[in-house]
């Protein structure tokens, strides 16, 4: 056994520290819940309720506008020596941080009415109701009720019918059977294991099983990633227009027969801070009225002046229970503060965007705001983590006004949302016979004096669910018009006649729709 001194040094965060950051980092209704918590617990700690804490305010403030010398020297006297014994200033401890009782947008709240969230009909629901009003028996219903129950909230389902037939042990049949049942229920597409099938479906219940789109489907899916409309069009022996309408129909399916109607209720965002203009000046509340308004229990402030009277264990628990309570209520004073600090600054920075609108952010670093304040860069993540804030402008995340920006040769700079914007722009005035590419795009971007480099832009673009130029081509017909409908192949002797030999067509002009599981995911609204 070898006995070694070694110096070193090792950060330890103190437990309030701890609980100070936890409480920062969290939304305003994950801190309600964390109070509720501490409020069982604690027993040190009491709520507040609002006509009392409305009661004291007034009681403090006639106290205040009375004479305060009115206590004679031996009450003060007679306080500090039944105090004296104890080992710790008690008075000045309740007196400091005791309670937590935010009073400034209290009166502001009992205003807003309560929201009733509206009750909506899942998509099991729906299904389900459907399945019992079908003439089945109490087998096919526990099969039917089974499949329901595994398809998720687009509308498909992930399982195989093996893997249902193994995990129901009956034949596999049976389940295809009550599956393609569940397949002709509304929404169109439901119960489908894929894209592909829930296309079939959807074009099935809409007597469109004989269409060109339904043989796109079936017989080259798995080519629309690769070939172009006019390769598509010749293995088919139809014209390119057929196929182009073909596919403008095939767009109208939804990829997710579900999404945008059975989806569960929207999670109510309630924000942390409002922001409200008076006259020229922003004006920033911390929202409280979730927040439960807290003090330490009279009873046991008498009870530890009760001095000697107290058992040690008694004393002892109190006291650490105290120094949780107290822990807490500074925690919370310092999350209030310093969350209104970041915002101040963040307004100061973008007064723009509150003064005209999203078009006028600014790029913005959550370092700026943290040098500026003198804080770590960690705590101003804390605060924007999660959090929102109630705008003139609207409800935002507070993670909205940080944003990288794109320099400008005028040495301004863009936020990487407006630049955005003007790609989206550029491409919505092209000619859709002659769509720009990435590199035209790069090059109007430069003129108009944005600097960036051209695989940004394409980043950009692909962020923006736009596809490249081949994609956006669309063929016309020699009088310029694109075709109105399908009546003519625009084929004689099985070559389509678009007034040029594909071979003789550079690559990049080609005609060819994105990706199969990317082209209808643009169209989701």
């Amino acid at each position: 056994m070898k006995l070694e001194l070694r110096v070193g040094l090792r950060q330890v965060l103190a437990p309030q520290l701890i609980q100070s950051l936890k409480m920062l980092q969290m939304p305003v209704l994950k801190l309600e819940q964390s109070l509720r918590q501490e409020l069982s617990t604690n027993p040190l700690l009491e709520e507040v309720d609002a006509v009392e804490s409305e009661t004291e305010a007034e009681a403090e403030e006639r106290a205040e506008s009375t004479d305060t010398e009115s206590e004679t020297p031996t009450e003060a006297e007679g306080e500090s020596d039944a105090t004296s014994e104890e080992p710790f200033d008690w008075e000045a401890y309740f007196e400091e941080g005791s309670e937590f009782v935010p009073r400034r947008f209290a009166e502001r709240v009992e205003e807003m009415p309560e929201r009733t969230p509206v009750v909506e009909l899942t998509l099991y629901d729906h299904l389900i109701e459907q399945l019992q009003l079908a003439k089945i028996t109490a087998d096919e219903l526990e099969i039917g009720e089974y499949i329901i129950g595994n398809i998720n909230d687009d509308g498909l389902l992930p399982m195989s019918v093996e893997e249902l037939a193994t995990d129901l042990k009956v034949d596999a049949e049976k389940v295809e059977k009550v599956l393609k049942l569940v397949q002709s229920f509304d929404p169109p597409g439901v119960g489908a294991h894929d894209l592909r099938e829930s296309l079939l479906i959807q074009l099935t219940q809409r007597g469109d099983t004989d269409s060109l789109g339904a043989r796109i489907v079936s017989e080259h899916w798995h080519e629309l990633d690769r070939k172009t409309h006019m390769q598509i069009a010749t293995a088919m022996g139809v014209g390119v227009e057929k196929v182009q309408k073909a596919m403008e129909d095939l767009r109208s399916l939804s990829p997710r027969p579900a999404q945008g109607r059975f989806t569960t209720a929207a999670r109510a965002v309630i924000p942390d801070l409002i922001i409200e203009r008076i006259d020229d000046e922003f004006v920033i509340y911390h929202n409280d009225k979730y927040v439960p308004q807290l003090r330490v229990n009279d009873s046991y402030k008498s009870l530890l002046r009760r001095g000697n009277k107290v058992p040690p264990e008694t004393k002892k628990y109190v006291r650490e229970k105290l120094e949780q309570a107290r822990w807490l209520l500074n925690a919370l004073t310092q999350r209030r503060s310093t969350m209104i600090r970041v915002m101040e600054s963040i307004i100061e920075e973008q007064k723009e965007f509150f003064d005209k609108g999203p078009a006028y952010l600014r790029p913005l670093i959550m370092e700026d705001i943290a040098r500026k304040l003198g804080i770590n860069v960690a705590t101003v993540s804390r605060v924007a983590n999660d959090k929102y804030v109630q705008t003139p402008q609207g409800v935002r995340e507070i993670k909205y006004f940080f944003n990288s920006g794109v320099e400008r040769t005028d040495g301004n700079s863009l936020t990487k949302s407006s630049v955005k914007q003007r790609i989206a722009r550029i491409i919505e005035h092209e000619d859709p016979a002659k769509p720009f590419s990435d590199q035209e795009i790069y090059r109007r971007l430069q003129a108009e004096g944005i600097k960036l480099a051209r695989r940004t832009v394409t980043k950009y673009r692909e962020e923006l669910h736009l596809p490249a130029a081949r994609f956006r081509k669309r063929v016309f017909d020699k009088g310029g018009k694109p075709p109105a409908d399908d009546t003519s192949s625009g084929q004689e002797g099985g070559k389509p006649d678009s007034g040029e030999d594909p071979g003789d067509r550079p690559a990049g002009m080609m005609t060819q729709p994105p990706p199969a599981e990317k082209r209808w995911a643009a169209t989701t609204p």
